[in-house]
């Protein structure tokens, strides 16, 4: 007797969509069955019209908790995140403290624990650099590391304290002492001295209402220049490096003329490959990320680095932020503050690229899910629905529709969206299971708040 089946669907296998039903046995998958022939079991989903995907693993996720409960909760951002179709989550250190000794590293993950609805894993700010609290957080469970190139915003010095390393002896210091761990490191990556320098052109001259004043404050040359030096340091440093949210063309230049000198990764965001700065302009301040979004050139670039392998992860970098914080700076892409809720839209998108014809499902799903398992060690724990994997799926609807409106979504931040306002994405997320139990009914959250684990390599 196994607990649940899942019968009349497709499922996203390994090599591909396969009409075949599924077991689901202590949380885990059992088996796969040719269709109608599965074990009985006391509950049965049909799944008839819809497809199987595994859980979708986001690595690049920002809720900030405990601080900072205005802008989102772990318990609103992970309901968020089972309402689209994610079942595993990577939250960034970004905290109030940072993230960078094990003392804290401990208390926050007591508190996604107490109020995660999804699975989680924490990343660690690396600190004081030193060997004895890199391998703290090795026994702590730290899925991986992070560090930032630019110096801390003003203000806000105690949540970038040990993660913010603007000079480049200090990064490759962070890239040798994190070598060998096994773990990535991901970096956001701009050029501190670069980004001060435009900054104070485009404050001189720039409106600072337009949405096309962000891109050229922070100009591609930022991000490719502080990219090419960490590739070329870590030829030498030789860690598990991971470029996050790649965002233009520069870079993807950078990224093909490194390929094969040491073990590098990238990504890019839904953001990157779904919006323009003519997006950004019409949206306001609202839709201000960093990096910026940028031109249709730039887009099309990440598209072809996708198909080329050059790019290999698709992540949210969720980071909700309060309406309130958001209008205090309205018509000033100077002084707003950066992110956009993403979490709930990231799958909807890529099913709506496999719609156009831009990807298989097989290749969206690997981007935003397979990849990132792989990556830091998850799989085939994750990522699959091969039997021994978790009994994490998003039941989707390929032929559906997700009307994205402001106030729609379940996220804290949904009087923020405005980058996706008026959008129409087919595809729809119709039901989401974490370890085999309902998390999302395609109408309401279901889980429960402190039914998410904690994950580790």
């Amino acid at each position: 007797m196994t607990d649940l089946t899942i019968t009349g669907g497709e499922v996203l296998l390994p090599s591909g969509p396969a009409r075949v039903d599924l077991s689901v046995k202590d949380g885990r998958i059992a088996g796969l069955h040719a269709p109608g022939s599965a074990p009985a079991a006391p509950e049965t989903l049909d799944a008839t019209g819809l497809t199987a995907l595994p859980g979708i693993v986001d690595i690049h996720f920002h809720v900030r908790a405990p601080a900072y409960p205005e802008r989102g909760t772990v318990a609103s951002e992970t309901r968020a995140a089972a309402a689209g179709g994610v079942t595993t989550l990577f939250e960034m250190p970004i905290s109030k403290p940072c993230c960078a000794t094990p003392e804290i590293f401990e208390d926050r993950r007591a508190h996604f624990a107490e109020n995660a609805v999804v699975d989680f894993g924490l990343y660690a700010a690396p600190g004081d650099l030193t060997e004895a609290t890199r391998d703290r957080f090795l026994e702590q469970g730290a899925i991986a590391f992070k560090i930032f190139t630019t110096p801390a915003p003003a203000g806000r010095g105690d949540e970038f304290d040990g993660l913010a390393f603007p000079e480049e002896d200090d990064q490759f210091r962070a890239l040798k002492v994190l070598a060998g761990t096994g773990r990535p490191v991901v970096v956001h990556a701009e050029s501190a001295a670069l980004l001060a320098h435009f900054e104070t052109m485009a404050r001189n001259t720039l409106d600072p209402s337009s949405g096309y004043s962000h891109n050229l404050s922070r100009p591609a040359v930022c991000e490719s220049t502080a990219v090419a030096k960490l590739l070329a340091m870590n030829i030498t440093a030789g860690a598990k490096l991971h470029i996050a949210h790649v965002t233009s063309a520069e870079t993807v230049a950078v990224l093909r003329a490194f390929k094969g000198t040491s073990d590098f990764t990238a990504e890019t965001c839904p953001q990157y490959l779904f919006a323009t700065e003519a997006d950004v302009d019409r949206a306001g301040i609202y839709a201000k990320v960093n990096p910026p979004i940028r031109t249709q050139a730039d887009q099309d670039a990440l598209w072809e680095a996708i198909a080329d392998g050059t790019i290999t992860h698709v992540t949210t970098d969720h980071a909700p932020f309060a309406k309130a914080e958001k209008q205090a700076s309205e018509g000033n892409f100077f002084t707003a503050p950066p992110g956009s809720p993403g979490i709930e839209t990231m799958l909807p998108a890529m099913l709506d690229a496999v719609s156009a014809g831009r990807l298989s499902l097989k290749q969206a799903h690997d981007l935003i899910c397979a990849n990132g398992a792989a990556l830091y060690g998850l799989a085939p724990r994750k990522g699959s629905l091969l039997p021994g994997a978790d009994a994490d799926i998003a039941l989707v609807d390929l032929a559906g529709e997700t009307e994205v409106r402001l106030g729609g979504l379940v996220s804290h931040a949904r009087d923020v969206a405005h980058l996706w306002d008026g959008r129409r994405f087919r595809g729809r997320v119709a039901r989401t299971l974490l370890a085999g139990r309902t998390v999302w009914d395609g109408r309401q959250v279901t889980g429960r708040e402190g039914g998410g684990r904690f994950v580790t390599p």
